[in-house]
């Protein structure tokens, strides 16, 4: 049976082997955790454990998982818009529509496909212990567009995977979100989890990961009349954790979800939108090798700046 070796990188704990691998991974039962474990297939920092073992921050879990077999990556000349790159690292302004790596179902057409093309290198001995996903540093939703940060060698790779950990990485989104959002500057702090019910979504749950998003009211729209008809908010969203979805979650849990969500909003818009209003536009980060700080900044795209003008008329 093919198999999928996952590497996993904890941002907190201590937590239960089982439990963290099932939080982690979609479609993965404790119950199906446990087997794995029981079976050998997951270690933690290269020594195999048992399921009550305590993960902690820091520590590498990696779990052979049985699945579909992908194909190896191959390059491909899809246009990337690169905002900053040197023999490092590179940041690129993702467009919606894009997934970062490829999985069963999404093997080509991906940004590491792309990024293959781009960088060449990437595909060599250099990634060999980066298994699947050579340069990926942290992901987008395919659906959310704006700055990505990629590396060029392993060792940049673990630096910049680092500062994610040790949350010294500033990220910040524009969202709009249906309704007015009161009060204009504020910060949610609920635990987030994946859904029992729904294993493929995540879920605000009083047994989840910590996970904290700071946020901040640009503009408010009462859209009277005409296609787009409602109450709007433009939010700056910064999320202080790294959880899936986690904008998208916390937003919609006070009742203010991402337009054009179609995972977690529940309202149907008539706005000329055909993906979830979402935009990763500011990413700061320190430079691994210089040292030197840099922030970066992706403007909204078209399609977003238009049902932002489509609203400011009124």
């Amino acid at each position: 049976m093919p198999v999928q070796q996952i590497e996993l990188l904890a941002s907190q704990g201590p937590e239960r082997l089982d439990k963290f691998l099932a939080e982690q991974v979609p479609d993965l039962s404790r119950s199906a955790a446990q087997r794995l474990i029981d079976e050998g297939q997951v270690t933690v920092n290269g020594e195999p454990a048992r399921s009550s073992h305590k993960v902690r921050a820091g520590d590498r879990v990696v779990a052979l998982l049985p699945g579909e077999e992908l194909e190896e990556i191959l390059p491909e000349a899809i246009p990337l818009h690169v905002v900053y790159e040197d023999g490092a690292l590179l940041v690129v302004d993702k467009p919606a529509g894009m997934v970062v790596h490829p999985a069963p179902g999404h093997t080509g057409g991906t940004l590491a496909n792309a990024l293959l093309a781009h960088s060449p290198e990437l595909g060599g001995q250099a990634f060999h212990a980066l298994g699947e996903r050579p340069g990926i540093v942290h992901r987008l939703d395919r659906d959310t567009s704006g700055l990505i940060l990629l590396a060029k060698t392993e060792k940049v790779q673990r630096a910049l995977q680092q500062q994610f950990k040790d949350r010294q990485v500033h990220k910040a989104y524009l969202a709009l979100v249906h309704g007015h959002l009161q009060p204009a500057w504020g910060r949610i702090e609920a635990p987030i989890g994946r859904d029992p019910q729904h294993r493929q979504r995540m879920a605000v749950l009083p047994g989840g990961r910590e996970a904290v998003t700071e946020y901040h009211v640009l503009e408010q729209f009462a859209q009277q009349t005409g296609p787009g008809a409602g109450m709007y908010s433009l939010v700056k969203a910064e999320p202080k954790t790294g959880r899936t979805h986690q904008i998208r979650v916390h937003l919609a849990s006070v009742g203010h979800a991402v337009v054009g969500d179609p995972v977690y909003g529940r309202r149907r818009t008539h706005l000329p939108l055909e993906r979830q209003f979402l935009h990763a536009g500011h990413l700061g980060f320190q430079h691994p090798v210089t040292g030197q700080r840099l922030e970066l900044d992706a403007p909204l795209p078209a399609d977003l700046a238009g049902v932002l003008e489509l609203l400011r008329r009124g």
